[in-house]
């Protein structure tokens, strides 16, 4: 079987921790043994003169073809109008891709075309699907839907691919409901939950990682307190402003944002406007070989962002034996199943500072945070995603609506 897969979010030469889940779940899907993949990762460019700025002359240099990921993954360059183009994209990312995919086609023929996003990947891997004359899948991820739903020409396109596609994926049951709610084919919407790399993400005893951390000069993370920690890009959605406004009613907690993004500006303002900045540090980005012990060293993780599906570092966070404080989003009930998992909680600074201090006053042990992401693996993951395509090709039995991909 060989499955051509559409994906903006890749790691790439300039970007090697882009979309670092999606390169996780095609490696595993590789090491299945049974699965030729094709990565086509397309990477929008705008027009001359903007081109020739950063970051996007770096991404114009990415070589047309790379292996960062363990396999080759193909950089076809589309042209994209930065803030104002978004829902014209899938087009020009099919018009930059068809040239590569039919000669890739006409060497070694593939079976289906993948989109491992909705938008703009669905509506591109549409257009390449038809004219390949091939099946089509496409994977929700949540501000996919969540954002570009509320845009009706996006959403139209998203709603013809997905009448068009062979089947679909939700990384949440809360997700899937999202997307019938949007008009698309219930009976054809299946949930595949995140993968999860377990020789990474595990318990280390909290004070020994805190010592660890707070010992790295690059990181400078406080070694006494109780520590909160905020990944993610540092964008509104994200809520990180709201986290640093909880911190003035938890007056002994220390907060570590680590991300980077265009938000940073107003956050560091925001700290300094509440007198909060002494107790709050930007590590900007992260190395994802680094991320675990940071989030073992956190007493709890929280993350106040507007829409997630199911987001990676929820399960990241409690496979370290880190409580969350997440709103009630996409999958959240799936995941915090009782207290010893953290607190689900309103998106206000009031609710939040006392989701945080009601943890902090009574902590779970990390062993049994950690258990309720026990069954969740990227060798899982690749094992279910290999099973839906194969049960879309008609090479395997579907197991019953909706949990065709759900990890058990």
């Amino acid at each position: 079987m060989h499955i051509l897969s559409i994906a903006t979010l890749f790691p790439n030469p300039v970007k090697p921790s882009f979309g670092v889940f999606v390169g996780n779940q095609m490696r595993a899907v590789v090491a299945q043994g049974d699965i030729q993949l094709t990565v086509v990762s397309p990477i929008g460019v705008p027009p001359w003169p903007l081109s020739m700025r950063e970051p996007y002359a770096r991404l114009k240099a990415i070589p047309d073809v790379g292996d960062t990921a363990g396999f080759p993954v193909y950089y076809p360059k589309f042209t994209t109008f930065p803030k104002i183009g978004g829902d014209t994209n899938p087009a020009r990312i099919a018009h930059a891709v068809l040239p590569l995919v039919r000669r890739l086609h006409a060497e070694r023929p593939f079976d289906l075309v993948d989109a491992q996003f909705f938008f703009p990947d669905g509506p591109a891997a549409a257009i390449i699907a038809r004219e390949l004359g091939l099946p089509l899948t496409i994977k929700s991820r949540g501000a996919d839907i969540h954002f570009w739903g509320q845009r009706p020409h996006a959403l139209k396109q998203m709603r013809d691919a997905a009448a068009q596609a062979a089947g679909l994926l939700a990384v949440s049951q809360a997700l899937r409901e999202d997307m019938i709610a949007l008009g698309m084919p219930a009976d054809r919407i299946a949930i595949h939950y995140t993968g999860l790399d377990r020789e990474k993400f595990h318990p280390i005893e909290r004070g020994a990682a805190r010592a660890l951390v707070s010992a790295m000069p690059n990181l400078q993370i406080w070694s006494e307190g109780p520590l909160l920690v905020t990944p993610g890009a540092l964008i509104p959605r994200k809520g990180q402003g709201i986290v640093i406004e909880a911190l003035t009613r938890l007056p002994e907690a220390r907060l570590a944002l680590a991300g980077a993004g265009e938000d940073e500006a107003r956050l560091k303002a925001l700290a300094r406007r509440l007198g909060v900045e002494e107790r709050v540090h930007f590590l900007g980005l992260i190395d994802h070989e680094l991320l675990p012990h940071v989030l073992c060293a956190a007493d709890v993780l929280v993350l106040p962002s507007a829409s997630e599906g199911l987001a990676n570092v929820w399960i990241e966070g409690l496979a370290c034996g880190t409580p969350i404080v997440i709103p009630d989003i996409g999958g959240a009930r799936e995941i915090v199943s009782d207290a010893s998992a953290g607190r689900i909680a309103e998106r206000t600074p009031e609710a939040i500072a006392s989701a945080v201090a009601d943890i902090l006053s009574d902590p779970p042990s990390q062993a049994d945070v950690a258990e309720h992401v026990s069954r969740f693996s990227w060798g899982v993951n690749a094992e279910n995603i290999v099973h839906f395509w194969k049960g879309v090709l008609g090479e395997s039995e579907p197991a019953p609506e909706p949990e065709l991909a759900v990890e058990p």
